[in-house]
């Protein structure tokens, strides 16, 4: 406290104004890869998580063709990057996969998106994954709202995307926040939907050893075309309705509650951190109750996503360590209304009686993947079946001799919907170990193994093995 003011930054950006451009590089990348499966399905862990890239089908094969601008001027006061990336799939559809996850099995764009940072605001365009709230993305199960198991829509998105520090508050206050919007090109239910996604979020601590941290997300699906509706509202007065979570449109739901199908989510996240290691607790819930509970912990406290992640640099066969529990039993209490009460609960997560697609894009959950994916439905329907579930997940993460390798299980008790129906009560155990390699006499490639299982009443027992073959290299430099 003895140093005078003049010695402080008053606003810390990672931006300098004196940096020079240092070049910038174009990559290309072809990837190669095929599951082999023993069961009704791919095993979950061989198929969850990976933008939807993995068929679910016991046997599949992806060839994937892209090409690559990373960022690399970080503290200049512009970058920019982008990708373009086309997979083609080979499935052998099976009985027990919903007959309609053909539509995916030709060629698409995982990855076709260009973003630029200027100065502190970041803006993009087009196809890239969304994730928030997890420290770590290879070791986890997922957020509420957004993870990395189905395709990433396309998107228009402006905001803060980093923690930024607020002027003024020597950097022990940083803020980020944004907007979306999103187009849910699928077609499933509704057609030509949307989606709009609001956060913004705060955080103390700096430089501190302890940070702490609060985010707020808004999604709601509004606007398209429903086959028994018709219009849903796709001018700006819809817009509008769905950005204030506001009534309106043209029937009796939307005028009685808010426009739309909306869902938010807090996430509340603990860092310590010291000399090559960072400890980080987080918490995220989910609540699909009107507005007035879009701040504070509404109704549904039990439900929600609790975690800790560990990571370290200093001994590297271990270098990252997960574990997470999930919750979404409570849902706001069994009934929605009873007897002419409105009780609220019956929450039915992901799901919604307009846009009967929830929150799902072609056919996998937009959110938490232990939320059944619709693609699960041998009957062909477009519903969330199975969202009241209780599940525990670990995961570590590191290198042995060059050997990068992650292995993770979880355990799973699923409850059906809110009326917990018998029928759709069941478990799975769900186990994973892959391992990468660089292997730069055999031209460069990189080799990856993963081998996974799962055990329990819900898929079957079944195992199985994926390889894939990555080759990038160098296109130009300037």
């Amino acid at each position: 406290m003895s140093l005078p003011l003049y010695a402080w930054n008053w606003w810390p950006l990672a931006v300098d104004h004196t940096a020079s451009f240092k070049g910038d590089s174009l990559y290309y990348a072809l990837q190669l890869t095929g599951v082999a499966s023993h069961g009704k399905y791919a095993p979950f862990w061989l198929q969850t998580n990976r933008q939807g890239d993995i068929a679910p089908t016991p046997f599949s094969g992806n060839l994937r063709v892209g090409i690559l601008k990373p960022a690399s001027q970080p503290h200049r006061w512009f970058d920019y990057d982008f990708a373009l990336s086309l997979t083609q799939r080979w499935q052998n559809l099976s009985d027990a996969i919903n007959p309609t996850v053909n539509r995916t099995a030709a060629g698409y764009f995982n990855l076709a998106y260009a973003h630029a940072r200027l100065y502190i605001v970041d803006i993009t365009l087009g196809i890239q994954p969304e994730q928030y709230g997890c420290p770590d993305n290879d070791l986890t199960t997922g957020g509420l709202l957004y993870s990395y198991n189905a395709h990433p829509m396309p998107c228009v998105r402006i905001g803060i995307e980093q923690w930024t520090p607020f002027p003024g508050l020597y950097g022990y206050v940083e803020v980020k926040g944004g907007i979306s919007h999103q187009w849910q090109a699928d077609n499933a239910y509704v057609e030509n939907g949307y989606v709009h996604h609001k956060w913004i979020g705060g955080r103390i601590g700096g430089k501190l050893p302890v940070n702490l941290s609060y985010e707020f997300h808004h999604v709601a699906q509004w606007g398209g075309y429903s086959p028994v509706y018709g219009d849903l509202g796709n001018d700006w007065h819809a817009f509008l309705n769905a950005f204030l979570v506001r009534s309106g449109g043209s029937m009796a739901n939307d005028q009685l509650n808010a426009q739309g199908n909306h869902v938010g989510s807090q996430i509340l996240t603990l860092d310590v951190k010291g000399e090559g290691w960072k400890v980080s607790a987080y918490w995220q819930n989910i609540f699909e109750d009107g507005p007035i509970k879009f701040i504070g912990f509404g109704m549904n406290v039990p439900d929600g996503l609790w975690g800790i992640n560990i990571t370290q640099t200093h001994w590297r066969y271990i270098s990252g360590f997960t574990y997470e529990f999930l919750q979404t039993t409570d849902q706001s209490g069994p009934f929605h209304d009873r007897d002419g009460l409105v009780y609220g609960g019956a929450d039915h997560y992901y799901q919604n009686g307009i846009y009967r697609n929830g929150w799902n894009y072609f056919y996998r959950t937009l959110g938490n993947p232990f939320l059944t994916s619709p693609v699960y439905n041998a009957d062909g329907t477009i519903y969330t079946h199975n969202s009241m579930v209780q599940a525990h997940f670990a995961g570590i993460k590191g290198d042995i001799y060059g050997f990068r390798y992650r292995l993770m299980g979880s355990y799973v008790r699923n409850y059906g919907n809110n009326n917990r129906s018998p029928q759709l009560q069941s478990t799975n155990t769900a186990l994973l170990l892959e391992v990468q390699k660089h292997v730069e006499k055999a031209w460069g490639l990189d080799l990856s193994l993963s081998l996974a299982a799962d055990i329990g009443n819900q898929f079957g027992n079944q195992f199985g093995a994926m390889l894939t073959i990555r080759k990038q290299g160098l296109i130009t430099k300037w």
